[in-house]
């Protein structure tokens, strides 16, 4: 697949110098870096079995035992 892009004349010059220290090409140079910043950049999402997840049937809502929480007698946190 092609795709162009526009990087500034600073940066251009950066890759382009780099690639030639490393003997390769700025389109490889590139490449990589696309990859590695993708390998780094997942979506974190849910896998789809949880996302398509119902429930259990004849498990209560777990909002229905809310009423029954009562507040801690002292700040957990403290």
């Amino acid at each position: 697949m092609n795709i162009n892009i526009y990087v500034e004349d600073n940066l251009g010059k950066k890759i382009k110098e780099r690639a030639e220290l490393l003997g390769k090409s700025r389109n490889s140079i590139i490449r990589e870096a696309i990859k590695e910043w993708l390998q780094h950049h997942k979506a974190n999402q849910w896998p789809t079995s949880v996302q398509k997840f119902k429930g259990v049937s004849d498990f209560p809502p777990f909002e229905s035992h809310r009423s029954e929480l009562t507040n801690p007698a002292e700040d957990p946190l403290k």
